[in-house]
């Protein structure tokens, strides 16, 4: 099914798939961003050169912004869930997730002719997840969670690595606008899957800043150039992506503007200590980081999660 766009719409224009192939204004079909934060706006852009693509935000100003790439910004949620054949969210929580969904169902039940499949991007809860999906299921569309890693560069992109949950046939149907957004798209399994694979991506990811913030404050400690030794790190076995990537370009440069900031990554890892709690999985080193990363105080929420990486004292 394709949904047709709203007729004010600002310009029509020939747009390529990401194989340079040229999709005609008619053929092509319709994906509704719902959050245009970072990650949203810079998938939203990505899918926009594949489909006719709509986008809502709270924020004006988001939305504005969005116009400029030539998405069609909408002011009610509601208008996506009519209108397209896969929804892309991206938001903060996984309470935002089920509220959009519960609220906008009855526009699900009144649909016809087509099977729609929501894409949930944002980093969530697998048992909200399986719930959204049964209850979607039950009325004849697709819900699959898809969390990613890549930052806002890698939505921006096109790059973004994809770990999903759901089933094979919702996987399928949705694999145009999956590859037009993941170089790498992983089914891990049914749903709920994808949330734990990013659950635990992110835990280590938390884990690889505190170690490596500590082992640069032990060579720095021992007169040895941390420059130096990071070299020496990300040339054998104690690298990782945050030491190859985010501690050359955000750490060490004292940037700290990777676009992922603390509050996220304390909500990770909380997120990830409520499974292992649940799960009965004895976790003491990661707790020992979620502890870490919950009790510093001298970042707030809003700052930068790779101000954690900060291996000097302040004026040093």
């Amino acid at each position: 099914m394709t949904a047709s766009l709203p007729t004010d719409r600002p310009h029509k224009r020939r747009k390529t798939d990401k194989r340079g192939g040229i999709m005609s204004e008619e053929n092509r079909q319709t994906v509704g961003v719902v959050g245009l934060g970072s990650m949203g706006l810079g998938m939203a852009q990505t899918l926009v050169a594949r489909f006719a693509t709509l986008g809502f935000d709270l924020s004006a100003e988001r939305r504005a912004m969005a116009e400029k790439s030539g998405i069609v910004p909408v002011t009610a949620i509601r208008e996506l869930f009519e209108k397209c054949d896969f929804l892309v969210f991206s938001l903060p929580t996984a309470k935002d997730v089920a509220g959009v969904v519960n609220d906008h169902v009855d526009v699900l039940e009144a649909r016809q002719g087509g099977k729609v499949v929501i894409i949930d991007t944002s980093t969530s809860e697998p048992d909200v997840s399986r719930e959204l999906a049964k209850r979607l299921s039950a009325l004849g569309h697709g819900f699959l969670d898809a969390p990613v890693s890549g930052g806002p560069a890698g939505a921006a992109s096109g790059k973004l690595t994809m770990m999903i949950g759901g089933t094979a046939e919702d996987v399928a149907l949705a694999s145009p606008a999956i590859e037009t957004m993941a170089s790498k798209a992983l089914h891990v399994g049914a749903s709920g899957a994808g949330n734990v694979a990013k659950l635990v991506n992110n835990m280590l990811a938390a884990a690889h800043m505190v170690t490596t913030r500590e082992g640069l404050k032990l060579a720095l400690a021992a007169g040895i150039d941390p420059e130096a030794a990071l070299r020496v790190v990300n040339a054998a076995s104690g690298r990782s992506m945050i030491s190859e990537v985010h501690f050359p370009t955000w750490v060490m440069s004292g940037r700290f503007d990777s676009g992922f900031s603390m509050g996220l990554m304390r909500k990770d890892v909380r997120l990830a200590s409520e499974l292992a709690a649940s799960t009965g999985a004895d976790l003491p080193v990661a707790q020992t980081v979620a502890n870490l990363w919950a009790g510093t105080t001298e970042f707030t929420d809003g700052d930068d999660f790779t101000r954690m990486g900060a291996f000097k004292a302040a004026g040093n």
